[in-house]
């Protein structure tokens, strides 16, 4: 990577029993993965609260995935529905705040799956080089432009 290059910050929500553990093997297999994820362990994606994606967001990471169980095998019955409901939603709402939908990715993996663990980190790294920095705390030209007509306007 070329000094100045943008590497993105990626967030990751894992499930404990699942995606984590798809993680875990990953690593110990030597499968290259992104180095721009920081995985953060929840016990189930049912307990993701919306709200830590957005902070996150709100935080400096470029991007947030949320991981965990195929549908039918959660350890915890329906977490992992309830975690597409609210990726849903998720998505709908950085999508208001002017955030591109791409920058918040769902995927179930299994504990076996450390080859589609790996190539998911990788892709979302890419989209996310793609798509560039969030810079959501930096103020937008369409932002400072409004400032600037707010303050004449006081004038």
């Amino acid at each position: 990577m070329a000094s100045g290059e943008f590497r993105p910050r990626i967030v990751g929500f894992l499930c404990s029993w699942c995606a984590y553990s798809g993680a875990d093997l990953a690593g110990v297999s030597r499968i290259p993965s992104s180095p721009c994820l920081t995985a953060i362990r929840v016990m189930c994606t049912g307990r993701i609260d919306p709200g830590f994606v957005l902070h996150a967001l709100a935080s400096g990471a470029d991007g947030v995935l949320l991981a965990g169980c195929h549908p039918g095998d959660c350890h915890y019955s329906e977490g992992n529905f309830k975690c597409l409901r609210r990726a849903i939603a998720l998505r709908q709402l950085v999508k208001a705040f002017g955030i591109e939908e791409e920058r918040v990715r769902l995927e179930w993996i299994s504990a076996s799956e450390a080859d589609k663990f790996a190539r998911v980190s990788v892709e979302m790294e890419g989209t996310l080089r793609g798509l560039g920095p969030l810079g959501w705390n930096e103020p937008t030209p369409r932002a400072e432009a409004e400032a600037r007509r707010e303050a004449h306007a006081e004038a």
